[in-house]
């Protein structure tokens, strides 16, 4: 209520019909229907395909661009804008930069935690900002077999990934207590990271959450109300992972194929001798709730194809850093928009993302 108005947050309708199947029953669009079906088949084609391969490379071209809603628009003032591209993570191959419009002030470099494109020019009115790339995405299929698993020190860089980063992965007397419970003893690493992921895939419904920024403690509040989107998940399974003795990390950009191309996230965790393995709470969740085991069991050590890695950490600057306070402060996914002396919160802009083509390499 807003001055005793009644408004509906914009994902209200779509959240009901993920978080609630009565109503999902009751859509009268077979078209919607059966886009879900393929997309699920094609999930379930890739699991079959890295089984058999071992893995599977797809080279991708995609364009983001970003522009100023007309009410925010102030014609002559300078304006810095972020436009997020493929980063550091181990999938990504054979990055190229193809165009950016305008042309871009900046281009971060690969091993930034947050890649972008920056943007520094004078709004001259209905500006469009844009990049297009292309890249190969390569993900090989880990079968993780418990008794191949070993102890281990971790190195310098698991260890960095060992601890609380607050105010999100922050190890409470809650989640202390809730860590216990779900592992009950377990000590094998890989049994333990396994525990952690089938509570928060079976439990953790799947549901849109307010904007980060208004998240005091994303893990636990993933773990009190038993729900979240595909990042408050992951942050909570990094949180348990870290507090169990296991490093972890976040991974996030975008899921792209024909189907849907937009926002999300996802983890990794370290395991000996297979090293950093990928996990993907939401997407595994989705599957255990349509009884579809296969596609649940996959998520956890394995990725698909279709995905646009930009971010490799939560919470870190910009290359060049944001001024002002950023729309998202967790990472970058759609990008980020500011004035001189103010930043332009995420409904102040609007974004799109397209997918231009994917092909299979070898």
């Amino acid at each position: 209520f807003i001055n005793g108005a009644v408004y509906f947050q914009r994902r209200f309708f779509a959240n009901l019909i993920k978080t609630s199947p009565a109503y999902e029953k009751r859509l009268v669009s077979p078209a919607s229907d059966d886009t879900v079906a393929k997309e699920r088949a094609m999930l379930s084609n890739n699991i079959a395909v890295m089984k058999e391969k071992g893995g599977r490379s797809a080279e991708i071209r995609l364009r983001s661009s970003l522009w100023i809603k007309k009410e925010f628009e102030q014609i002559g003032r300078p304006v810095r804008v972020y436009l997020p591209i493929p980063g550091d993570g181990r999938q990504v191959r054979d990055f190229t930069l193809i165009q950016t419009r305008p042309e871009a002030s900046f281009v971060a470099p690969r091993s930034s935690p947050q890649r972008t494109v920056c943007f520094e020019t004078v709004l001259k009115g209905d500006d469009v900002f844009s990049v297009e790339y292309t890249y190969t995405n390569h993900v090989d299929y880990v079968k993780a077999d418990p008794a191949l698993a070993r102890d281990f020190v971790p190195g310098q860089a698991a260890r960095s990934c060992l601890g609380e980063q607050l105010p999100h992965i922050r190890f409470t007397p809650y989640l202390r207590f809730l860590l216990e419970e779900i592992t009950g003893g377990e000590t094998h690493p890989l049994l333990k990271a396994r525990r952690i992921y089938d509570f928060i895939t079976t439990r953790v419904m799947y549901s849109y959450v307010r904007e980060y920024a208004a998240i005091e403690n994303i893990s636990e509040y993933a773990a009190v109300n038993l729900k979240g989107d595909c990042g408050v998940q992951a942050i909570l399974f990094i949180t348990l992972c870290r507090m169990a003795g296991i490093p972890a990390k976040w991974q996030s950009g975008l899921a792209v194929s024909k189907y849907y191309t937009g926002c999300h996230d996802w983890a990794e965790f370290y395991v000996e001798p297979w090293g950093w393995i990928f996990v993907d709470p939401s997407y595994g969740g989705s599957a255990w709730r349509r009884g579809e085991s296969e596609r649940w069991n996959y998520y956890f050590c394995n990725l698909d194809i279709y995905r646009m890695p930009a971010n490799s950490a939560i919470l870190e600057d910009f290359n060049p850093a944001k001024k002002h306070a950023r729309s998202d402060p967790v990472d970058s996914q759609v990008g980020e928009m500011e004035y001189d002396d103010r930043g332009i919160p995420a409904y102040g802009f609007e974004t799109r993302q397209e997918l231009l083509s994917i092909t299979e390499t070898p």
